[in-house]
């Protein structure tokens, strides 16, 4: 649980800040060129949901927000791997990151704007909250599907893979 509180908070920290700097001194219409055309700073306030989907249920994703906090926090307190300690704690981060634009920021409670910063490429807009989300639920999928559990035990497939291999020989 340490750790997974440990990535979660660092990422908040990140994400705060970088929002804080962006908003502070990038001017929406007005990108900033990191890498020349390809990697920019641009100022966007998203209403929606990642790539801006769902731009009207702004108030649905804050509710989602904190559904997303409360299980990863009940997951968390059973967690004995640090591979699961360290998605969760991306997830986490990412989620309180983004749901705090949605209670605090324009235009209101549960209908805040979340600031996006980061252009690269075609890509859509983004922000480091929106960045260790997408990591952190990578990694669980993969931990999922190579068959780790969170209390750091291997799954059904695995111990029946090594159950076959050890009979075969």
């Amino acid at each position: 649980m340490r750790m997974l509180v440990v990535v979660a908070a660092t990422i908040l920290g990140l994400d705060l800040v970088t929002k804080i700097l962006a908003v502070a001194y990038v001017k929406p219409g007005r990108p900033v060129q990191v890498i020349g055309d390809v990697v920019t700073l641009t100022m966007l306030r998203n209403p929606g949901a990642a790539f801006s989907m769902a731009t009207g249920m702004t108030w649905l994703l804050t509710l989602v927000a904190i559904g997303v906090v409360i299980g990863v926090i009940k997951i968390g307190r059973t967690m004995r791997s640090p591979w699961w300690a360290l998605g969760l704690g991306l997830v986490l981060g990412g989620a309180l990151g983004n749901l705090i634009d949605r209670l605090f920021r324009s235009p209101g409670p549960l209908q805040g704007h979340v600031v996006d910063f980061v252009s690269v490429g075609w890509w859509p807009v983004f922000n480091v909250a929106d960045s260790a989300i997408v990591c952190g639920a990578v990694l669980l999928v993969a931990l999922t599907l190579f068959g780790f559990n969170p209390d750091g035990t291997r799954g059904d497939a695995a111990a029946e893979d090594e159950t076959d291999n050890e009979a075969e020989a």
